[in-house]
């Protein structure tokens, strides 16, 4: 009898023992699991992916905008002579050249990284798509006035600056990139 309660006491130990030991492998397991899949998951480095897609907006702008800078650059000079001036050639290519800016800007895709910004981010591009196309209706006329266009873009810069606040980031001002 003593032998046969020492065999039960045996395996009652090894029986205790070995759910014990599975049960920390299974935790043990779950964690690695866990980090693994932590590690594979890219963490998405938001405030870099708003500076890309900042820079790839000006990069777009500034690829399409040269007759436009140019006939703004003519028109700004104070006192000039009349040769100076910019010609009905100058306007129409400036533009041409706003409306390439604008068709550029309404092709633009939101990066899937900014998801959580995306319909704000999508809403400031039309806006600033809506300003150089502002612009290039203005320069068809014989004098144009871009005031209805610049305020157009100030409510486009206040829109991406809105998502740069909210990722606690200081707004950025494309016009100083662009001009």
């Amino acid at each position: 009898m003593k032998k046969f309660l020492v065999s039960l006491a045996a395996l009652a130990l090894f029986l205790g023992l070995a759910a014990c030991s599975s049960n920390d492998e299974s935790k043990t397991e779950e964690k690695d699991t866990k980090k693994t899949e932590e590690a594979a998951a890219p963490k998405n480095d938001v405030k870099k992916d708003l500076v890309k897609f900042y820079n790839g907006l000006a990069e777009k702008i500034n690829a399409k905008d040269g007759d436009l800078n140019a006939y703004e650059a003519k028109a700004a000079k104070k006192d000039p002579k009349p040769e100076d001036l910019p010609t009905a050639e100058d306007r129409a290519k400036a533009s041409e050249s706003a409306a390439a800016v604008a068709a550029e800007l309404n092709s633009t895709q939101i990066p899937v990284e900014l998801k959580d910004h995306q319909a704000d981010l999508e809403a400031a591009v039309k806006e600033y798509a809506a300003a150089y196309q502002a612009k290039a209706d203005e320069l068809k006329k014989d004098a144009p006035n871009f005031e209805a266009a610049e305020a157009t873009y100030t409510k486009a810069e206040e829109a991406l600056g809105k998502v740069y606040e909210a990722e606690k980031m200081f707004p950025p001002s494309l016009g100083n990139q662009v001009n």
